[in-house]
């Protein structure tokens, strides 16, 4: 498919207006299958095309650069536009100057902090992927880049909304949405707490599982935020290949293995019997269908299991059986963002190939 055609199927998706975001579904309840008719690698734009995006792509610069692990890298980037917004678990279209591909990387940070400080954060782990080898060998302060918001799985409760408890499943790099989610939520208990109305968060539980506790990203904030409300917010650290001493900090909030079914029975018993609860999950797709159908057996509707359905997927035959792993999250694209403005999805066809 070509970048023009891949563009039309991405505009024809959109609301009309830049400005204002579409009442979307809230979540995609349909489960992740492991059955592919084809191999094919098909990239960002063209899996997510029929997902909700915002018609315009607006002018970011790159304002702060860490290193949120040894492969993840943490950019902070000001979007000064006021029409750009999002909501908490939603991701970008990435576009790049000079980079053909356009890369998709979901939003780590809160609404609130694009409201206080006018910037977004994204969480990049390292690959030879154009936008994401881009992100760790060439981005530097002040670099120049566009994004455009876009996604169907997001928390947004209304101010008068009836509490709900939240169980949030991550695996690996599936934590940034969910990160953004809790952050979201504890910005909404502070938010109680100092003026005495507003949303109320339920509960809300994060279930995060890695490799090593070096693979934990934002480890050190969550546990933070769990120590300043406690009872409120909750959070359980599972590492499957930990060959080093755990921290003495972070000891307590860490177990061996993988989430498992007990795992889940146990956080949902500590949830509130007269509240909602609604399951957010973001991770590979096997995790994605196992930790779903652990939960329906544990008697989570179906509808109240909540995912990323558009995680990249490609099939890699080996010897011995056939494996699911993430693929290139990047479609071909060339796009310049003239005047510092923001550009219309229909316009970004036309555009030439950025200097």
């Amino acid at each position: 498919m070509t970048a023009r055609c891949l563009l039309r199927a991405a505009a024809s998706c959109t609301a009309p207006g830049a400005s204002r975001l579409l009442q979307s579904r809230a979540f995609c309840p349909d489960l992740v299958t492991r059955k592919m008719t084809s191999r094919r690698k098909t990239d960002h734009l063209e899996r997510t095309a029929a997902n909700f995006r915002q018609m315009a792509a607006f002018p970011a610069t790159v304002c702060g650069i860490m290193n949120e692990s040894e492969q993840v890298r943490r950019l902070r980037l000001a979007v000064t536009h006021p029409d750009f917004s999002f909501k908490a678990g939603q991701w970008v279209d990435f576009f790049i100057p000079g980079v053909e591909k356009v890369g998709g990387f979901s939003i780590c940070s809160s609404p609130a902090l694009l409201r206080r400080e006018g910037v977004i954060e994204l969480a990049v782990k390292y690959s030879q992927h154009p936008p994401a080898h881009w992100v760790h060998r060439q981005c530097t302060l002040d670099s120049q880049v566009a994004v455009r918001v876009g996604g169907d799985f997001f928390f947004d409760p209304a101010p008068l909304s009836r509490p709900v408890d939240l169980l949030l499943v991550a695996g690996g790099v599936g934590i940034n949405p969910l990160y953004s989610i809790l952050m979201h939520a504890v910005d909404l208990q502070r938010e109680r707490l100092a003026r005495g109305c507003g949303y109320e968060p339920g509960t809300v539980r994060l279930c995060y599982s890695a490799k090593s506790t070096q693979d934990l990203l934002f480890q050190k904030s969550i546990i933070q935020v769990c120590q300043e409300f406690p009872g409120k917010f909750f959070c359980d650290f599972h590492v499957t290949r930990q060959s080093q001493d755990v921290d003495q900090e972070i000891r307590p909030f860490i177990n061996g293995g993988r989430i498992s079914e007990q795992v889940l029975k146990e956080h949902l018993q500590h949830t509130a019997g007269d509240r909602e609860t609604l399951c957010y999950l973001c991770g590979p797709p096997p995790m994605i269908e196992s930790v779903s159908e652990q939960l329906q057996r544990l008697g989570v509707a179906r509808d109240r299991i909540l995912f990323e359905k558009w995680w990249p997927v490609v099939f890699q035959r080996t010897k011995a059986r056939v494996r699911l792993e993430p693929g290139p999250t990047a479609g071909p694209v060339r796009w310049r963002v003239p005047g510092g403005r923001a550009v219309p999805a229909a316009e970004l066809s036309a555009l030439g190939s950025a200097d």
